[in-house]
C-alpha cells in the first residue's frame, strides 16, 4: 500500500488524482452499472450568457481565452469577473460562479424566494446581494451544483430570523416562537421550585448570553453549507455529482459584507490601497494539529496505513530504535521520539506548500462533496478528514468612507498561486488609475487583468509571466468588487 502512495505522489500534479471511482461528466454508475443522469450539464456562470460556440472555445487549452463580463453583462454593483480555463490539468473548466440579489421571504418556498437575479426588485421581504465562487477538484459536478442551489440554503437559514432581519434591533429569542425581549448582563429571576409558584424570585446560578444578529446571520450561513454539503451527498445515488469544490461566498446584508470560505481561495479587500485579509485558507498545513487529532481519536479511518505524527521526512526501516524529531497533534514545535515500527507507515500529512497532501490524495481539507473520494488504490475514504464548515469573516461597509477604487477582490487558487495579496492590490490600484470612476467597464477590466496577468502568455516553454516565470496552469476566476456606495444599483 505504501509503495502504490508513493508512487501516487510522484505522479501528482495539483489537484486531486483521479482515483478509479472517479469519472468524467455524466459516467457515474448507479448499482446496477448504468450511467446516473447529470444533476445539472456543464456550463459556465449564467451571467456570462455564452453561445454553444462561445462554450467550445472557451474550453481550449492551448489558447486559454479570457471570458469577462462586458458591458452587456452588467453585474450587481457593476462588479468585475473574468475567467479563464486551465493548461490541461482536467479537461475542463472546474471553477464555476455566481451573481446576484436574492430575496428572504417569510413563508415563501425557497425555490421561489431564493433565483438569483441581476437587480433588486420590490419585494416582502429581506434582500442579500450574493457573490460565489467554486473551484472544482476531480469533476465539475459538485461545484455546478452548489453554483445553482448553495444560496438556496442559504435563504432557507436566513427565514428562520425573518423577524430579527426585519427589525434588527430586537434581541433574538432563547427559543424560536417566543416572545423576543432585550438582553441584559442582568441576572434573570425565577422562583425556587421548593417555594412554588407565589415565591419571591431568587437569581439564577447562571446568566443568559447575548446573542447578536450578526451572529445568527453567521450560524445561517455556516448551516447552509452543512446543508448544501448533505444534500451533495443524498442525491449522489441518483445523479451524477463528481468530485468537490473549495466555496467562497459573500453575502451583502444589513449593511455588513460576510465572507465565507471553505478551501483554499482567497478574498481581500483594498482600502485606500491597504489589504485587509477576508479569508483563511484550509491546506493539510494549516490544518494539520484538526487532522492530527482527528487521526489519533480514530485510528480506524487511518486503514492501518497511515499515522498521525508527522515526521520531517519519510523513515527507513533501519532507522527503527533512533530517535528522530516529530510533532503530533498537541504540540506547534519539535522534539524527538524514537522510532517504532508504528512510524513507519505513510505520514497523514505528506509534502510541504502547495504540494502537501491530505493521505496522499488531496491539498485541500475544507468545501463540499467528495462523499466517495477514497485513497489513491485503496478503499480509505477521506470526506471524514474533510470540513465542510466555512470560516465566516465580517466587514461592516458602513463604517467606511469608501472611494470608488476601494473593492473586494475574490480569486480561485490559480490567481494566488503566483501572485501574492500586495501584487494584487498594486495591479487593481494601477489600473483602476486609468479610468475615470464611473466608468461602467473599469472593474470587469481590472479583473480581466488580474487573469492576464496569472495567466500569462504562452511561449515554447509554456505559459510565462512577466518576469519568465511559469504562470499559472490552473483555472483562474476573479471577481471585483467596488465597495463606494455610489457603485451600487438600486
Amino acid at each position: 500500500m505504501i509503495s502504490k502512495v508513493k508512487n501516487a505522489m510522484s505522479t501528482f500534479v495539483g489537484g486531486v488524482r483521479a482515483n478509479s471511482h472517479h469519472h468524467g461528466p455524466g459516467a457515474a454508475h448507479g448499482h446496477e452499472g448504468e450511467a446516473l443522469p447529470l444533476k445539472f450539464p456543464y456550463s459556465r456562470p449564467e451571467f456570462l450568457q455564452l453561445t454553444s460556440e462561445d462554450l467550445q472555445y472557451s474550453a481550449d487549452h492551448t489558447r486559454r481565452p479570457i471570458l469577462t463580463s462586458g458591458a452587456d453583462r452588467k453585474l450587481l454593483w457593476r462588479s468585475g469577473y473574468a475567467e479563464v480555463i486551465n493548461a490541461g490539468k482536467s479537461s475542463l473548466n472546474e471553477d464555476q460562479a455566481c451573481c446576484g440579489v436574492v430575496c428572504v421571504e417569510k413563508g415563501t418556498s425557497k425555490e421561489h424566494s431564493s433565483t438569483l437575479k441581476a437587480r433588486e426588485d420590490e419585494a416582502n421581504g429581506v434582500l442579500f446581494h450574493f457573490w460565489a465562487l467554486f473551484d472544482g477538484h476531480a469533476g465539475t459536478g459538485a461545484a455546478i451544483m452548489a453554483s445553482k442551489l448553495l444560496h438556496v440554503h442559504i435563504c432557507d437559514q436566513l427565514q428562520e430570523i425573518m423577524e430579527l432581519l426585519l427589525n434588527p434591533t430586537v434581541a433574538p429569542s432563547i427559543i424560536l416562537g417566543e416572545e423576543a425581549r432585550p438582553l441584559t448582563s442582568e441576572p434573570r429571576k425565577t422562583s425556587s421550585p421548593e417555594e412554588g409558584g407565589g415565591a419571591q424570585p431568587v437569581e439564577r446560578f447562571h446568566q443568559e448570553k447575548a446573542v447578536s444578529l450578526e451572529s445568527l446571520v453567521i450560524g445561517a450561513i455556516e448551516n447552509a453549507f452543512k446543508q448544501m454539503d448533505k444534500q451533495i451527498e443524498r442525491e449522489r445515488s441518483l445523479h451524477s455529482i463528481t468530485g468537490g469544490c473549495c466555496a467562497l461566498t459573500v453575502l451583502r446584508m444589513v449593511g455588513k459584507l460576510y465572507v465565507a470560505n471553505a478551501g483554499d481561495s482567497r478574498a481581500i479587500i483594498i482600502r485606500n490601497q491597504e489589504v485587509i485579509p477576508m479569508s483563511s485558507e484550509f491546506t493539510p498545513e494549516t490544518e494539520r494539529q484538526r487532522l492530527q487529532y482527528l487521526g489519533f481519536l480514530k485510528p480506524e479511518l487511518l486503514g492501518n496505513e497511515f499515522t498521525h505524527i508527522e515526521f520531517p521526512r519519510r523513515i527507513q526501516h533501519k532507522e527503527l530504535g533512533k530517535k528522530m524529531l516529530f510533532r503530533d497533534h498537541t504540540m506547534t514545535g519539535w522534539a524527538y521520539k524514537t522510532i517504532e515500527e508504528e512510524d513507519l507507515k505513510f505520514p497523514l500529512i505528506y509534502g510541504e506548500g502547495k504540494r502537501a497532501r491530505l493521505m496522499a490524495t488531496i491539498g485541500v481539507t475544507r468545501g463540499l462533496g467528495d462523499h466517495d473520494l477514497k485513497v489513491y488504490s485503496s478503499n480509505i475514504h477521506i470526506k471524514p478528514f474533510l470540513s465542510c464548515c466555512p470560516e465566516v469573516q465580517v466587514y461592516d461597509v458602513t463604517q467606511y468612507q469608501h472611494s470608488p477604487d476601494d473593492v473586494l477582490v475574490l480569486g480561485s487558487d490559480g490567481l494566488w498561486d503566483v501572485t501574492t495579496d500586495r501584487e494584487v492590490a498594486d495591479t487593481v490600484n494601477s489600473f483602476l488609475s486609468q479610468f475615470e470612476p464611473n466608468d461602467p467597464m473599469r472593474y470587469s477590466l481590472a479583473a480581466q487583468d488580474l487573469v492576464m496577468r496569472s495567466r500569462g502568455v504562452l511561449k515554447d516553454r509554456g505559459w510565462r509571466l512577466a518576469n519568465d516565470k511559469l504562470g499559472s496552469g490552473d483555472d483562474i476566476t476573479v471577481f471585483v468588487i467596488p465597495l463606494a456606495s455610489q457603485c451600487r444599483e438600486s
